[in-house]
């Protein structure tokens, strides 16, 4: 209902028949788009037939959002293709939001509007809103004005109302708010700078920031500045090197100043007021004045994404690069013209196998700003098009039998919950091959010559409960007699449904595996009828 004005008429039976159509041709896309892009881990070009839907996105997304919360264990398949279009959808109505929001003058000082898209268009599929969070902020402004009105009943930032935009110059009654603030935020709320987790993502989303009351100094900073500005003290943002920090006005209004006419306030340091020597220590190095400087909304977004930016590329074990995918849209939002973040874009997709299209764009664009990047953008356009030629000229897809008799040492199916014998992760087999089919040097890397076997022996494809994707020798795994759900985020692309007991292809996994089915019921009734067997002595 948020969508509709209650003074508006509307025909709710149309509203209906359209709402009925858009989740007619929802399911119609979600089913299709199993067979088109299984063997893609993004199906980019499915995305060109959602922008082309007629109707009202928000049906559209309803739908989706309808068979994200169907059953639990089924569906698994539709659940994986309905978030990644949702996905899709709302990041490009979010970056569009965005791209918006930074065509505004630069007297816009809205900081936290510009972190909570980013908060957004990293987490589309959470219920992020800027009002939401800006209540959470004003429930903590109450805190702040029930304390500052034991410390003095007649301050003036009591009768502030709400979304009032007013500022006080007395620097005493400035002080009185920043006392009660760092009370209310440090010793009353616990909030606190994020030591021991540091390089985490979720210290530089604006919700999790709430949610956990802990962060890194930007994050915090932006909570910290947010609050004093709605209670009249006017901070601002410094972009400082290594720990950004806010700082506060000593000096007469008017007046000619320098860096040693503010305080400098650690946010991420409980609210601790700095001189300008302090700073120094602070970071360990000296710096020169100019990074004392206030900066702009556009800066302090850029100096956000480009945190996120360094944690996408730390990224080890989610192999879709989904957070330096992110940082990097964001950060080209801002600045569509950074020829190495261009070319990191480009190699991204190139080396994800995804978009080359898209890549043949983005190189074009890279000669035109910088015609010196000849050499790496010719290696790229080379083979982005020899990517796309054999593309053209895949045959069909590759069936393996159990009944074959080059796979006759191949104990395992796909489906089945496993266990690995020396690092103890629990996974599921989404694909197996009867010899390891590495190359030499991950075989003499992965130290698969020590095994008894060697690589003459079957390996299995295997989804890992920590959200990686492994390669595993037979004598390496065995059954899980206590199977439990794997918590990848995979699973959908290969699997609609998990039993209890094992997971079941879905369509495409079954046609490359067509006899590995009848194999996991058998093996399964095997397994839990000699468990019976033994609790039974």
């Amino acid at each position: 209902m948020k969508h509709y004005s209650p003074t508006d008429y509307v025909n709710w039976l149309e509203e209906y028949k359209v709402r009925q159509k858009a989740g007619l041709e929802a399911r119609k896309i979600v089913a299709s788009f199993s067979k088109r892009f299984f063997s893609e881990h993004v199906p980019c070009n499915g995305f060109s037939d959602i922008e082309n839907l007629e109707g009202p996105e928000i049906f559209f997304e309803d739908e989706l959002v309808c068979i994200l919360n169907m059953e639990g264990r089924k569906a698994l398949t539709w659940k994986y293709y309905a978030k990644k279009i949702l996905y899709y959808l709302r990041q490009q109505k979010i970056l569009n939001n965005l791209k918006a929001f930074l065509q505004q003058p630069d007297d816009y000082e809205s900081y936290l509007e510009g972190a909570v898209y980013i908060d957004q268009y990293c987490n589309p599929l959470s219920d992020i809103s800027l009002r939401d969070i800006q209540a959470q902020i004003d429930s903590i402004v109450e805190l702040v004005c029930k304390t500052l009105r034991g410390i003095n009943s007649r301050h003036p930032s009591l009768a502030f109302k709400a979304g009032e935009s007013s500022m006080i110059m007395e620097i005493e009654l400035q002080s009185q708010v920043l006392d009660a603030m760092n009370y209310v935020l440090y010793d009353q709320l616990k909030f606190k700078g994020n030591r021991m987790d540091y390089y985490n993502a979720l210290n530089l989303y604006m919700h999790q920031v709430l949610i956990r009351r802990t962060g890194i100094p930007i994050s915090m900073s932006l909570l910290y500045l947010t609050i004093a500005r709605q209670l009249g003290v006017p901070l601002e943002p410094v972009n400082f090197p290594s720990h950004f920090l806010l700082r506060w006005c000593q000096g007469a209004e008017g007046a000619t100043l320098d860096i040693f006419d503010y305080i400098y306030i650690d946010a991420f340091g409980k609210g601790k007021q700095l001189t300008v020597k302090e700073c120094e220590y602070l970071i360990g190095q000296h710096v020169t004045a100019a990074l004392y400087g206030v900066v702009n909304v556009k800066k302090v977004l850029q100096r956000m994404v480009g945190n996120l930016l360094s944690l996408g590329k730390r990224e080890g074990i989610d192999q879709s690069y989904q957070l330096l995918r992110d940082s990097l849209d964001l950060y080209l939002a801002m600045y569509p013209d950074q020829v190495q973040l261009l070319l990191l874009q480009a190699r991204l997709y190139f080396h994800l196998g995804i978009w080359p299209e898209k890549v043949l764009d983005i190189l074009q664009h890279i000669q035109t700003l910088d015609p010196g990047q000849h050499g790496a953008v010719g290696y790229l356009v080379q083979h982005t098009l020899e990517h796309i030629e054999r593309k053209k000229e895949e045959v069909g897809v590759e069936v393996k039998l159990r009944s074959d008799e080059k796979h006759r040492d191949v104990c395992y199916s796909i489906g089945l919950i496993m266990k690995h014998k020396r690092y103890g992760y629990n996974c599921v087999i989404y694909g197996w091959d009867p010899t390891c089919m590495m190359g030499h040097e991950w075989i003499r890397n992965m130290n698969v010559h020590s095994l008894p076997h060697g690589h003459h022996q079957p390996f299995y494809n295997v989804l890992v409960e920590d959200g990686s994707c492994r390669y595993a020798a037979q004598e390496n795994l065995e059954y899980n007699v206590e199977p439990q759900e794997i918590s990848h985020p995979d699973v959908g692309r290969y699997f609609s449904e998990f039993t209890g007991t094992h997971y079941i292809p879905n369509a495409e996994l079954e046609i490359r595996y067509p006899e590995d089915l009848e194999f996991v019921y058998e093996t399964v009734q095997n397994i839990y009828s000699a468990k019976k067997e033994n609790i039974d002595e």
